[in-house]
């Protein structure tokens, strides 16, 4: 489900560098206990599904993107 609601957060938001920091507050909640490594995986799980991992990018030191296809 978490998947789905990353994929709806860049969907509308396209072509913005989001921290791991915004995506956990925006995604998961102010109130989710777990550490920025959660984006991680959930981006890792969602490229593979999508089977396109260009369409999210990794921005160096900065969080991620979504780009179009």
């Amino acid at each position: 489900a978490k998947e789905f609601d990353l994929l709806a957060y860049f969907v509308d938001h396209p072509g913005i560098v989001h921290s791991r920091e915004r995506l956990l507050d925006r995604v998961w909640g102010l109130t989710f206990p777990g550490g920025t490594r959660t984006v991680d995986v959930h981006v890792a799980q969602l490229r593979k599904k999508l089977g396109r991992s260009e369409l999210i990018k990794t921005v160096r030191g900065a969080g991620y993107k979504a780009v179009a296809p």
